[in-house]
């Protein structure tokens, strides 16, 4: 809610939050680059941006995520007037927006927060490298990986059943993922460069 224009690149792909400038939790530096979720989610930022700086006329220190003017419209009755150029004072607005915009497409509501379980449950699909999964929760915020999976990284149910199953009984061409041989191939190459 905090973020100003100037603090996302949609060249590099990146946003940087500085305690400084920015409310992050326990006041540290936190720099995200665009998760892999899809073009169409770049595209929708990019022309946001785009939008806020050539229709707007924002400037780089105006917020990325302007506060929702409202004013009473000919009947009297509040409506939305379009964008400020202050910041929301806290999360409750745009819970709303995040709810209305779910009741929209017909889904049960899911709060802002809960996009770090889809994109967890997105890195066990990916089926990250350590290192891969590091990179990962470091882009979240999390200074250690424990933190991403102990927070956002449950397993359902069904979905254990079906891992341990499989450990149990591999599926017909599926290899048991051996790490060791994994990392030896990695060391040998790091040795084979020198």
């Amino acid at each position: 809610m905090s973020l100003k224009l100037r603090h996302i690149s949609v060249k590099r792909r990146h946003v940087s939050q500085n305690p400084r400038e920015v409310k992050t939790k326990f006041r540290k530096t936190i720099e995200t680059f665009f998760f892999p979720v899809g073009e169409d989610v770049a595209t929708i930022v990019a022309e946001w941006v785009q939008f806020l700086i050539a229709e707007k006329l924002y400037g780089a220190d105006d917020p990325l995520f302007p506060k929702t003017i409202v004013r009473p419209d000919a009947e009297g009755s509040f409506k939305a007037q379009g964008l400020g150029r202050e910041h929301w004072t806290n999360a409750t607005p745009v819970r709303k927006i995040f709810r209305a915009a779910f009741e929209r497409i017909g889904l049960p509501y899911f709060n802002p927060h809960s996009i770090r379980d889809t994109l967890t449950q997105l890195a066990y699909k990916l089926q990250l490298t350590p290192e891969q999964f590091k990179a990962w929760s470091q882009n979240m915020g999390h200074d250690k990986p424990l933190t991403t999976l102990n927070s956002y990284g449950h397993v359902a149910i069904e979905r254990q059943a079906e891992i341990i199953g499989d450990l149990a009984h591999p599926r017909a061409g599926a290899a048991p993922d051996d790490m060791a041989n994994k990392i030896a191939e990695k060391v040998a190459a790091l040795i084979s460069q020198k």
